[in-house]
């Protein structure tokens, strides 16, 4: 499931500097149709290791879009007002409306995986959240929602590596925390019930990519083309069937 984000992919400077410009205006282009034509909308979810880049690839990709019609969640544990609705009402109530793009940072998959990687719950009910999330996603996408699952994966060592080095950094210190490093001393659990899930959930309708988190400029363009390829596939898809 990961063993393709762990070999090494890089992007040199020069490369990176030739393609964005292009990726950017071809960003803007399909943006700016969806909000015209306001009939589907984009919702990326982002999930993965601590320290892959997850939020600064974000923050780039804001950069490219126009950041007015781009709304990013910070999903975390439920409130107390959350959990006296049904489940999936807290993500019902944030989707994006139609020509909008709408980022979820935490989803409806982080709570089943940590419980299962902290043996709070068991295999079966991991089993029967992921069924949960299929229909869930079945039912967004019957609705004109494009999805776009991203996880950012980092091998154990490059996990590691990226947490000291941003620990080492005064400006970067706060961004790794005890639970960061709690999580790290889980990786191989941690690695074995995501691909679980990800194997269950990566379906026709909303598959997962796996991105790896280990070269800046490498995962910005991945995530960025991957947008872009979603985008236009909606689009296309709409206007056959309109």
């Amino acid at each position: 499931m990961f063993e393709s984000a762990e070999i090494g992919h890089q992007v040199p400077k020069k490369e990176y500097a030739e393609q964005v410009p292009q990726l950017r205006q071809e960003l803007l282009e399909a943006q700016y149709e969806l909000l015209e034509r306001g009939d589907l909308a984009i919702l990326l979810l982002v999930a993965g290791v601590d320290g892959a880049g997850k939020g600064d690839t974000i923050n780039q990709l804001q950069a490219w879009l126009d950041p007015r019609h781009v709304r990013v969640h910070g999903v975390g544990p439920p409130t107390d007002a959350e959990r006296a609705r049904p489940p999936f009402w807290r993500y019902w109530s944030r989707l994006p409306a139609k020509g909008r793009i709408a980022v979820f940072m935490g989803s409806w998959y982080t709570e089943p995986i940590l419980s299962r990687v902290h043996k709070r719950t068991k295999n079966t009910h991991l089993d029967t959240s992921m069924e949960r999330a299929r229909h869930f996603e079945k039912m967004l996408t019957d609705e004109g929602v494009v999805l776009v699952k991203l996880w950012f994966h980092l091998s154990k060592e490059e996990q590691k590596k990226r947490l000291k080095r941003l620990e080492k950094d005064p400006k970067t210190r706060w961004r790794v925390s005890e639970r960061d490093w709690e999580h790290f001393q889980r990786y191989d659990r941690f690695r074995k019930v995501s691909a679980r899930a990800l194997r269950q959930t990566s379906t026709d309708n909303a598959p997962w990519l796996v991105v790896s988190g280990a070269d800046r400029r490498y995962r910005e363009l991945a995530v960025g083309k991957a947008l872009l390829e979603a985008m236009r596939r909606g689009l296309a898809r709409d206007t056959r069937t309109v």
